[in-house]
């Protein structure tokens, strides 16, 4: 109900379904995996989009405690609107302030469609962005986005969202077979393979 998006649905013996929202803990999950020594806490977080991921993805910073994330979208009402429903540390900006907002920042998320296969690159500028900071990206098609790759090239650790996507079905096959399954390196490799030949 808080993120305001189901991403899983569940038929109970009843007949009557029930919906949750597994990918704010498919994307914190995948952050401890892949990077063990991040923390929510560790400095501002930007944020960029306001969507259905980009509310997952705020949801879960806040669980974890971040003390400030900047909300940046192409359309600033809906990042107010987000912002001030949410709460917290929230704060939107405006998308001409996207660059600057990088400054100081311990991580970017982007939480937009651009860099999706069929969809252009997210117009970000990371001269302002500490190489030290971490950028993630919650698309999985393709595995690096020119977002991630551009924070490669210059230094920055990357996650993508395939393992959001993978942890995400956890709690997902919990629910559905009474099985949790375990996020393996072998599975994350079966999954690149897939996407991959996709």
């Amino acid at each position: 109900k808080r993120i305001g998006a189901i991403s899983c649905v569940l038929v109970r013996p009843d007949g009557s379904l029930a919906g949750t929202n597994n990918d704010w803990f498919g994307f914190i999950h995948n952050l401890k995996q892949e990077q063990p020594d991040w923390r929510a806490d560790a400095g501002p977080v930007v944020v960029l989009g306001s969507g259905g991921g980009s509310r997952a993805v705020c949801y879960g910073l806040m669980q974890e405690g971040a003390k400030e994330i900047r909300l940046v979208n192409r359309t600033f009402g809906r990042a107010k609107a987000l912002a001030d429903e949410f709460g917290g540390p929230l704060q939107a900006l405006p998308w001409e302030e996207r660059h600057d907002a990088l400054e100081g920042a311990a991580m970017v998320v982007n939480a937009t469609s651009q860099g999706m296969v069929g969809q252009p690159a997210l117009d970000l500028r990371l001269d302002k962005l500490s190489k030290t900071a971490l950028a993630a990206d919650i698309i999985y098609i393709p595995l690096e986005t020119p977002f991630l790759a551009a924070a490669r090239q210059r230094g920055n650790r990357t996650a993508n969202g395939l393992g959001m996507l993978l942890h995400q079905g956890r709690p997902a096959w919990k629910m559905w077979f009474g099985i949790e399954p375990v996020v393996t390196t072998e599975l994350r490799s079966i999954m690149e393979k897939s996407i991959q030949g996709a």
